[in-house]
């Protein structure tokens, strides 16, 4: 998988790439992780992406016409794969990029994004900052996402967001892909929040391990994880047990 970022300060992802996990997939080439800075596709001589909005107001807002020419420098750099053979593979051995926006107003990053996402050869992060894109921009990309409610500085956290969640579910990446099926929001829990974890020691301070989980018997412990994982989604994430009745 080769994920591409196209920002205006590629230096901040510089720590939370080569560490732990994501720099153990980067490591074995399971995943290629590339920056684009989106200054080099300015013309002039400032390297300026953005200029004040038509009609007034604050702010800044990054210009359409620099963030097209970065795409489609991203776009024209992406090589067909080769056959087995070693011949050029058709054109149908290409997958287009698939381009996400970075956006407030886009709509909620889920699991079930991540997993998506985690299928796609080529996945293009694009970054906003200052007081948004143009609106032309969008009429470029396939997706706009938001990881909130909330507002922050620029797309680069939520781009570090997206990139973590959709790496971990890259076969390979964990010793144990099989983790990855059951854990909040994901299949073996139903989409719903994980159920509780224990481990040594069985008694602390008076809190003991339920004593279903020392049992042995493995068809008790799945229907007590079932039943905590709806009880503890009704507690915390109502919403989730709505949007699955739906």
């Amino acid at each position: 998988m080769h994920i591409t970022v196209v920002t205006l300060f590629p230096e901040m992802f510089s720590g939370p790439f080569s560490a732990s996990i994501i720099k153990n997939a980067r490591t074995q080439n399971l995943v290629d992780i590339g920056f684009v800075s989106l200054r080099d596709f300015a013309t002039d001589r400032y390297k300026s992406v953005d200029d004040h909005p038509f009609g007034g107001g604050t702010g800044m807002i990054v210009r359409v016409d620099v963030v097209d020419r970065a795409i489609a420098s991203i776009r024209a750099k992406i090589k067909k794969p080769a056959s087995p053979a070693g011949r050029p593979a058709s054109p149908a051995g290409r997958q287009k990029p698939y381009v996400v926006l970075l956006d407030p107003g886009g709509a909620p990053y889920t699991q079930k994004k991540a997993q998506r996402f985690s299928k796609v050869q080529n996945l293009i992060l694009l970054c906003g900052h200052y007081e948004g894109f143009d609106e032309r921009v969008r009429t470029l990309v396939d997706e706009e996402i938001s990881i909130g409610d909330y507002i922050l500085t620029g797309g680069e956290i939520p781009a570090m967001v997206i990139v973590d969640s959709v790496v971990r579910l890259i076969p390979g990446v964990l010793r144990d892909q099989a983790a990855t099926r059951e854990e909040s929001f994901s299949p073996g829990t139903f989409g719903l929040l994980e159920y509780p974890q224990y481990t040594k020691p069985r008694n602390y301070r008076g809190m003991n391990v339920p004593d279903v989980l020392l049992s042995g018997n493995h068809a008790a412990i799945a229907a007590w994880r079932q039943a905590q994982s709806s009880a503890r989604t009704g507690q915390r994430r109502p919403d989730l047990l709505k949007r699955k009745k739906q």
